[in-house]
């Protein structure tokens, strides 16, 4: 069994620390990859899911800019910035044009559902990046 001493650990989070500082961009080249991969998932589960191929639904999938959620960890987010997505993604009441109600039309939870059918994906990609780093790091 080996024994640590605590200059052990402080020349190890040395070294993490430098490693933390050395790889930002390539996180977010990571994260941009994997987010670009996440629209495109998002966006042939709404081709096969909404059947209705008027309007402009699938040109407003979009990947936003990498970011610090709640100022500590990064992402980056996967949307739709159409203005009829939130009504085909949660579902809406269907009227008429005198305003009478026929019934509702139940949501597709496109972003929720590739988003929880990428996680395993991303995990493994993440591990990948992650054993990248620390061998190209020198450890």
């Amino acid at each position: 069994m080996g024994v640590f001493s605590t200059d052990d650990l402080k020349e190890l989070e040395e070294e993490v620390l430098r490693l933390a500082r050395k790889y930002p961009k390539e996180t977010k080249k990571f994260l941009q990859k994997q987010g670009n991969k996440l629209k495109a998932k998002a966006k042939k589960k709404a081709k096969s899911k909404v059947k209705v191929k008027k309007g402009n639904y699938l040109k407003g999938f979009k990947r936003g800019k990498v970011y610090k959620y709640k100022g500590e960890e990064d992402t980056v987010r996967v949307y739709n910035s159409m203005p009829h997505a939130h009504l085909i993604e949660n579902g809406h009441i269907i009227k008429d044009k005198t305003g009478k109600e026929h019934g509702f039309k139940k949501g597709e939870h496109i972003l929720e559902d590739s988003q929880r059918e990428f996680q395993d994906e991303f995990l493994k990609a993440a591990d990948d990046f992650i054993d990248e780093v620390i061998k190209n790091g020198g450890f």
